[in-house]
């Protein structure tokens, strides 16, 4: 069957899925309109876990265009789209006789074949991934269905295919115990980080040493006195640089009552700080807000070294500030050094899902010409650490303040204006005292990220642990043969002389009328929802 088909055991085949699988019914619920029916679509896919989780409901007269395939138990539904998503489950017995999205291959085993066995064979990268390259299109990358039952797949006997199924079963649930047990590790760790920023920025992390050193620290008043001070004058010199490149005087300091000082935040719902404390709104310390702009990007790629970028809202959504997610601007005319992200920039995202809204990081490094979005906002502080902020921010009590905050009806896209992101409450410390705080945040954090970088590690092991054992079962190198095993060209033999006599019978059957060939299906199509 071609040169790259390499030697088999003894009693295996090369076959195309095509020859081994059978042909799935194509109906219209639209016949019965008040007949209600589960449609399965590839957002009822969760391809963590390979299974239906959200399948949809529907009745015959509102059904989606693409709802058009009759799934059977058993039936394997293989996305099309975005193949390397692994969007790959199979019908359970309750969704018998429903209807499935035509954004599926349908692959439907053959009498003679162990489904289970196909359904492996799917996952298998050696089968998808000359599916990856075969994908047309931008928007929604796909295949053909032709693409996928074309494929060449091995083929054992049909009872080594039960033993294969059976080991593989055998040595993924000692896999899946692992995978699942590090999975439970790293949920904690979440937990963990989550506690640590909440005993930081609450002052508990911190008692021993403030109590060690009682007396000798600025406390957070004084600080603010300063604060407020330089915030004033900022202003002020702000205000007299513009009238003077506008060649106005000022004629007394009436002018200077336009300033409008920070709105002191209502503490009613929040924690009680340590003494020397204070809450105040993030509005008090922010010097500066740079905002983005809205460009036209027609080349998604990452920027080269040579061209300019636009960073995406997933270039600070994950943690840590990552160049690589932009986008190459085409406007070269409204290309603006000033908003260039530099390193140590804190950046701000104020539109994403509500899980992700107020996302910030500080850029460690920044190697790219990338400019700031119009999603993607810069923060500049008076005096208090930007770790402090990020911190605050990232906390649960920042969380729930981003949240109140932000505005949109759709969970999908969420948006936090300036003005509400000024009135965030945080907490003020002495200066040496959020600086001590930060050391004892990024010990913990750093030994965190190390477990978790192994646990990632790990995970990945077991995905490619999981493919090999794939790979050696198809090539038939995980369980032994039995000489005494029909070979699976017998069994070939048998699936194409039945194929054959089903299209013979089909030719001989006398051909009903057009009228009565409608209502016929149409009675069937009823009966079988």
């Amino acid at each position: 069957m071609g040169d790259d088909l390499y030697e088999l055991p003894n009693g295996w085949a090369w076959v195309k899925l095509e020859d081994v699988v059978e042909t799935v019914e194509n109906i219209n619920p639209s016949i019965n309109p008040k007949q209600k029916f589960i449609y399965l679509d590839i957002a009822s896919i969760d391809n963590s876990l390979q299974k239906i989780t959200e399948p949809k409901t529907y009745f015959g007269e509102n059904a989606p265009s693409r709802a058009r395939q009759l799934v059977k138990a058993g039936d394997i539904l293989f996305s099309t789209v975005r193949t390397y998503l692994k969007n790959i489950a199979v019908v359970p017995d309750i969704y018998d006789n429903q209807i499935a999205s035509t954004g599926f291959c349908i692959i439907r085993s053959h009498k003679e074949i162990f489904e289970k066995f196909l359904f492996l064979v799917t996952q298998n990268d050696s089968f998808l991934e000359p599916l990856n390259q075969l994908q047309r299109g931008t928007s929604y990358p796909a295949v053909r269905n032709s693409d996928v039952l074309s494929q060449n797949i091995t083929l054992p006997p049909l009872a080594e295919q039960h033993r294969i199924v059976a080991k593989i079963e055998e040595l993924f649930t000692q896999l899946d115990a692992g995978v699942e047990l590090l999975k439970k590790v790293k949920a904690k760790l979440k937990r963990y980080r989550q506690a640590v920023l909440k005993a930081a920025v609450e002052g508990n992390l911190t008692k021993e040493w403030r109590e060690a050193n009682q007396g000798k620290l600025e406390p957070a008043s004084v600080l603010l006195e300063r604060i407020l001070k330089q915030r004033r004058e900022k202003w002020e010199a702000e205000q007299l640089a513009k009238m003077k490149a506008q060649s106005k005087t000022p004629k007394d300091d009436s002018w200077k009552l336009k300033y409008k000082e920070p709105v002191a935040p209502d503490i009613s719902d929040l924690p009680e700080l340590p003494d020397n404390w204070t809450w105040i709104s993030l509005d008090t310390v922010l010097s500066d807000i740079k905002a983005g702009k809205s460009f036209k990007c027609e080349n998604e790629n990452t920027p080269s070294p040579e061209d300019v970028g636009v960073i995406k809202v997933s270039a600070v959504t994950w943690g840590e500030f990552n160049e690589l997610e932009s986008k190459t601007c085409n406007e070269l005319y409204r290309i603006n050094p000033d908003l260039f992200v530099k390193t140590g920039d804190f950046l701000f995202s104020r539109a994403n899902t509500i899980e992700l809204i107020g996302a910030c990081v500080i850029a460690k490094k920044v190697n790219l010409r990338v400019m700031l979005s119009d999603k993607i906002l810069r923060f500049s502080f008076v005096e208090v650490p930007s770790k402090w902020i990020l911190f605050t921010l990232r906390s649960r009590q920042g969380r729930i303040d981003i949240e109140r905050l932000s505005t949109g009806n759709q969970e999908s896209m969420r948006n936090i204006g300036q003005e509400r992101i000024r009135s965030i409450r945080i907490p003020l410390a002495p200066l040496q005292e959020m600086e001590q705080t930060i050391n004892e945040v990024e010990l913990r954090l750093s030994i965190v990220e190390k477990i978790e970088k192994t646990i990632d590690a790990n995970l990945k092991r077991a995905e490619r642990l999981r493919q090999t054992i794939l790979k050696q079962a198809f090539e038939g190198k995980l369980v032994p043969q039995d000489p005494s095993d029909e070979p699976a060209e017998k069994l070939l033999e048998r699936i194409k002389a039945e194929k054959a006599q089903r299209e013979a019978d089909k030719k001989t059957q006398p051909k009903a009328n057009n009228k009565t060939s409608k209502r016929r299906k149409a009675k069937s199509t009823a009966t079988q929802l």
